[in-house]
Parts: C-alpha cells; sequence; structure tokens
C-alpha cells in the first residue's frame, strides 16, 4: 500500500468527502492510504471504545494503542481487558520514560498537582511521540463538540504537532450519536461513566461531574487547564503538510 508523503489537495479533498460520513469510511480510508503504519490512540473513553469496535468490525488495518501513564483508574485498566478478550486484539501498551515512583524522585511527589502541564508532557505527550514516530497517521476519538479548541477540527487534517496525518472519524459526532452505537452494538465501556464520569483521565486528575456541568469539568478540576497536551492546535490552518513532509 502506498505510503508516501499526502498532497495537500489529497487531504482537502478527503476532509470533504469524509465529512458527516460513517466513521468506517475514515478509518478505511485511514488504513488503505497508510496501513501499516497507521494507529489508534485509545484512552478508552466511549468514543475510543466505538473506535475500537468499528476497526474490529470492519477488520481494518489499525494498530491500536494506549498511553499506560501508571496512573490510570482501576476501572480502566479491567476496561482494556474486557475489550481485547471481546475483540480478540492486543491494545499496545506505551508507557514514559519514568514510572510514577521514578518520576516522584526525578521531580517531586504527585508532579500533577503542582505542575499538570508538565506532568501530562513526561506522561502522556512525550510517549505519544515516540509512539507516533515512523507512523504516517494516526487516528483520534476528537469530536467538535467536546472543547472549544476541539471545534475546528476536520476528519482529515494535517497534525503539524506531530509531522502526520491526523483522522478523527467521530469529529461531527454528538455526545448523543456515541452512546447510541455503544448501545446498538453492546461495546464495553468503562464503568465509571455510571458514576458521573463522562471524560475520564488519569485517576488523580478526574472527579465525578455534577449535574448542570460540562462532561470535561472533571477534568482538572479547579484549574484552567482543559486538556493533556496531545491535542494542541499550534495553528488555524493544519489542512496541509509542509512542503517536502
Amino acid at each position: 500500500m502506498a505510503t508516501q508523503s499526502p498532497r495537500p489537495d489529497e487531504l482537502a479533498s478527503a476532509a470533504r468527502q469524509l465529512e458527516g460520513r460513517p466513521p468506517e469510511e475514515a478509518l478505511a480510508w485511514a488504513a488503505d492510504r497508510f496501513a501499516p503504519r497507521v494507529a489508534l490512540a485509545t484512552g478508552f473513553g466511549a468514543e475510543g471504545c466505538v473506535l475500537i469496535d468499528v476497526i474490529a468490525r470492519h477488520e481494518l488495518a489499525i494498530d491500536v494503542f494506549t498511553l499506560d501513564t501508571g496512573l490510570l483508574f482501576a476501572e480502566t485498566y479491567d476496561l482494556w481487558r474486557r475489550i481485547e478478550a471481546q475483540y480478540g486484539l492486543t491494545i499496545r501498551a506505551v508507557r514514559p520514560a519514568l514510572d510514577v515512583a521514578a518520576q516522584a524522585a526525578a521531580h517531586g511527589d504527585a508532579l500533577w498537582e503542582r505542575e499538570p502541564d508538565r506532568c501530562c508532557g513526561l506522561r502522556k505527550v512525550e510517549p505519544l511521540r515516540e509512539a507516533l514516530a515512523g507512523q504516517k497517521a494516526w487516528v483520534t476519538a476528537v469530536r467538535r463538540e467536546q472543547t472549544a479548541e476541539r471545534a475546528a477540527a476536520r476528519v482529515v487534517e494535517w497534525d503539524s504537532r506531530f509531522g502526520l496525518v491526523k483522522v478523527n472519524p467521530l469529529a461531527t459526532w454528538t455526545r448523543a450519536e456515541v452512546w447510541s452505537y455503544v448501545r446498538e452494538h453492546r461495546v464495553p465501556v468503562n464503568a465509571l461513566h455510571a458514576w458521573g464520569y463522562p471524560s475520564i483521565g488519569c485517576a488523580p486528575c478526574t472527579s465525578p461531574v455534577q449535574a448542570g456541568e460540562e462532561p470535561r469539568a472533571g477534568r482538572w478540576r479547579g484549574s484552567a487547564k482543559t486538556e493533556c497536551g496531545l491535542h494542541a492546535r499550534p495553528n488555524a490552518s493544519r489542512l496541509a503538510p509542509p512542503e517536502g513532509a
């Protein structure tokens, strides 16, 4: 399969054609265009579980990995095992250079409380950068309605931060559509969703959401932080790769 760098007009065309289409079409496009150098990075949110179901259901050649920060909820690790068993696949663990104890020794205890951006950088962003090295495209579970920063996400776009194509098959989906799919296809999801956790990250930085709050209000509660840094948008136009990419 061809894995040469995409042309700007190719990405623009794919973004237009896949806008509003079912996620399996965007995933199939990514697999056909970039396999074996395409991967789904999942954090085991409901959206990511939907994408795993679609990949497995359509037998698409897309690798699946997760960023195992060492600080995930026990329920998240349980879901990881259940998904692997149900779909007969292996979800690769991508881990930071330092385990939690080593990070504490190097940077002090509970870095997430004092410098959450630095903690996310060490435990998520740097491991992701290493995991994406050599890939041509990565798939995410980003939806436009999740946050203001994600509102401009395209189904297909150029990720200038990591230097590869980013595919967001659920970009146009609403939360209601996600949960409708979960129910219809009996997709395994995190048990914590039933306990007031619509968005689940690391255990120390995630709390339940109260009635009337935004779905991500429980992430880094008490701070202005809303993103771990994986989906930062460094510039307004991300449709085309730079010349020579």
